[in-house]
């Protein structure tokens, strides 16, 4: 049987006018770009920094896996 990969479920609930552009480069680089945009992203070190980065815009939902 395939190992399953483990998934986060991340939602931006927070705009990204105003803020740095590596703030905004960060959240296109995790797929959101409007409020209330939610994406499941597999959970890799890279992706958890991503978010770690940007805490204040994003919220991780669901940790599924």
């Amino acid at each position: 049987m395939a190992a399953k990969k483990k998934t986060i479920v991340v939602q931006q609930y927070a705009s990204a006018a105003r803020r740095p552009a590596i703030q905004t480069a960060t959240l296109k680089g995790l797929g959101l770009n409007k409020l209330n945009r939610t994406r499941e992203l597999e959970d890799t070190p890279a992706v958890r920094g991503m978010v770690n980065k940007i805490p204040h815009l994003v919220r991780i939902i669901e940790e599924r896996g």
